[in-house]
């Protein structure tokens, strides 16, 4: 059935053979009548292909798919017009109202704990916080994801959120050195310390570097705990134009650049933002063999 000189693709850094391109155009061929997204989760179970958390490459296998379609190796079902969900817009309550100053802890350091943030109630709170105080303000984080309060005894004292790394950044992608398909295969074990938050009525001298160093010291425990894999490196933006990043830099985390300030290239859209430092922080001393390699999955042992 395949043609074509028996190509070899890759797709997402996953390579797929002729004798795998076979196997596809045989379900196609099978399961007409199944939906595009029945397809292709149907299509990630036969090739195991999966996400390092173990659930299905469904954007990747879509990908390659509709490769093969525009190739003219296969004919996809036709899409399906999906209505988006409604996104609830916040309200600020009295509960993120400004408090008293803030200028020590009960207890110093030791009583600082953080708390990740798991149910509906606590979720909207950490939204409304990040909306009213962050620079940047609220967006709807998706993929992997996990939020902190950062507390002081019972006293919500800022905000922390994990999520998905920068998909391509020439200076952090030379620094690990990794080629693009490792990069594509393996860039979920590096999580974006995409926003921090210690509220403005909070002036404790060193809690933010402090609450950073608690953070690297679990994180990866917490995130194999939510998604069931160990990330090895975190990143985080600077800009320079706001903050020096001198609690990145009491942590021990490393700058090694700017940021061009050009955003992902997307087909039909650009978009600039201003230049940024680019922080790192390795979680595991090897972490640059891990993420050179070529078989990464699930939680890894490291030294």
């Amino acid at each position: 059935m395949l043609q074509k000189n028996d190509l070899t693709m890759v797709c997402c850094g996953r390579e797929v053979t002729p004798q795998e391109i076979k196997d596809v155009q045989e379900t196609v061929s099978l399961f007409s009548n199944l939906s595009r997204y029945e397809l292709t989760e149907t299509i990630c179970e036969h090739l195991e292909w999966h996400t390092a958390s173990g659930s299905n490459k469904f954007d990747a296998c879509l990908k390659m798919l509709e490769k093969l379609e525009a190739k003219g190796f296969i004919q996809l079902p036709a899409k399906r017009i999906q209505i988006k969900p409604k996104t609830t817009k916040i309200v600020l309550t009295s509960s993120t109202e400004p408090e008293p100053v803030i200028k020590s802890i009960a207890g110093g350091f030791d009583n600082i704990i953080l708390q990740i943030v798991t149910d509906k109630k606590d979720i909207r709170l950490w939204n409304e916080y990040m909306l009213r105080y962050h620079y940047l303000g609220y967006s709807q984080p998706f993929g992997y994801v996990t939020r902190y309060f950062i507390k002081g005894g019972h006293k919500i004292l800022g905000c922390l959120l994990f999520s998905g790394a920068a998909k391509s950044m020439t200076v952090r992608d030379k620094w690990i050195g990794w080629t693009i398909n490792q990069r594509l295969r393996n860039l979920a074990w590096v999580i974006n310390n995409s926003r921090f938050l210690i509220f403005p009525w909070v002036s404790v001298k060193n809690l933010a570097s402090h609450a950073l160093g608690k953070v690297a010291r679990r994180v990866r425990d917490d995130w194999h705990k939510k998604w069931s894999f160990q990330p090895v490196l975190m990143e985080t933006f600077v800009d320079p134009k706001l903050y020096h990043g001198t609690c990145y830099q009491a942590s021990n985390w490393e700058c090694i650049g700017m940021t061009t300030g050009q955003g992902l290239v997307r087909k039909g859209e650009t978009y600039k933002t201003t230049p940024k430092k680019i922080y790192m922080k390795p979680l595991v001393k090897d972490f640059h063999k891990i993420l050179c390699s070529e078989n990464l999955t699930g939680k890894v042992e490291y030294e």
